[in-house]
């Protein structure tokens, strides 16, 4: 590891004027930069600790009935909080779906934001990577592909962004809250990240010096309460990314659908908001027939990037997984594997 400055600024405008300078990198728990860091992926020359920034640890009812998570706030305290888990089910089923207990004690919601792709190709630097080395080029094309993008990737990148916890956030219209040089800026979630285009190395919508300092869920969140899920399909049921997950949550009010969302992640550089599907749904019974016609929707666009035709087919089948259990209400409590296509769907874990 090479040698790096290391700063603890008092305040979110120190922090900022620390980090405007190139080579800069914020720290909090740091459970996906300092791997990055360990194997020679990322290399900042100053590090900026902003674990000590005041108000960034808290959960908030704002006047407006929104609920504002600060990006300090441990993934673990927002999953266990009884009031959001009542509130927000997918979002923490979500969270309790992803990583260990330990590393969710640790993990910050902000970082979760910003956590790297887990394509072995970028974590190689034997391998050439457009987004270590814009130009290089993507050694993953070509490559085993299983886990890599379907949907809006280009010849430039195929990885995908590995968050469990974005996936539903951007189907509940989640805003971002950003501090700059500038002041604070919102931006809707759904936005923050970016497809690769010719520029697979621009990650995220953060200028050089921005803080993520804040989530916003929009009191709106709160009328899916009843009927929200997500749902993940990996490689093992515990400690593995998604090959390809889904967040759905309905409004349905006298046996019909009025407001659906859908989310799918792991199949693109940014949750993937299936919004075509989410009108189709509008206006009819909560069916099999519907949901099927609404995945088959959500994945019309996507094309294999490899060898991974499959991963279509799973994501239709997670899609519609994820409508049927939102549809059948949430469960009385989360099931013993979160977010498992394994749970049965009242909750009642079928293996022990």
């Amino acid at each position: 590891m090479r040698p790096f400055e290391y700063l603890r600024p008092d305040s979110i405008p120190e922090a900022v004027a620390a980090a405007s300078q190139p080579g800069a990198a914020f720290l909090a728990a740091g459970t996906n930069l300092l791997d990055l860091m360990k194997g020679g992926i990322s290399l900042p020359d100053r590090l900026i600790d902003i674990t000590r920034l005041p108000g960034l640890d808290r959960i908030e009812t704002l006047p407006d009935g929104s609920l504002r998570i600060g990006a300090l706030v441990r993934n673990a305290t927002l999953a266990h909080d009884p009031d959001f888990a009542r509130d927000y089910p997918a979002v923490a089923e979500a969270l309790l779906s992803g990583a260990s207990a330990q590393l969710r004690n640790a993990a910050t919601t902000g970082g979760n934001l910003l956590q790297r792709t887990r394509c072995a190709y970028f974590y190689d630097p034997a391998s050439v990577c457009n987004k270590r080395q814009p130009g290089a080029g993507c050694e993953a094309q070509g490559g085993e592909t299983r886990n890599h993008a379907i949907l809006g990737w280009s010849q430039a990148c195929i990885a995908t962004h590995p968050s469990d916890f974005c996936v539903p956030l951007a189907a509940l219209d989640a805003v971002v809250e950003i501090e700059g040089r500038d002041g604070r800026r919102e931006l809707p979630l759904e936005d923050f990240h970016c497809l690769p285009g010719d520029t697979p190395q621009r990650e995220h919508a953060l200028e050089p010096g921005e803080l993520v300092v804040a989530l916003r869920l929009p009191p709106e969140a709160r009328d899916f309460a009843a009927h929200s899920r997500y749902v993940k399909l990996r490689e093992r049921t515990s400690y593995a990314f998604a090959v390809v997950s889904a967040a759905a949550a309905l409004r349905i009010e006298q046996g019909v659908i009025v407001e659906a969302r859908l989310a799918l992640g792991s199949v693109a550089t940014k949750p993937w908001r299936a919004r075509e599907a989410e009108q189709i749904l509008q206006g009819t019974p909560p069916d099999a027939a519907g949901f099927a016609r609404a995945a088959e929707l959500a994945l019309r666009d996507a094309a294999p990037s490899g060898d991974n035709e499959d991963k279509i087919e799973l994501a239709r089948r997670i899609a519609r997984r994820a409508l049927v259990l939102a549809a059948a209400q949430r469960p009385e409590r989360l099931p013993a594997l979160p977010a498992s296509p394994l749970s049965h769907p009242a909750g009642v874990p079928l293996h022990g």
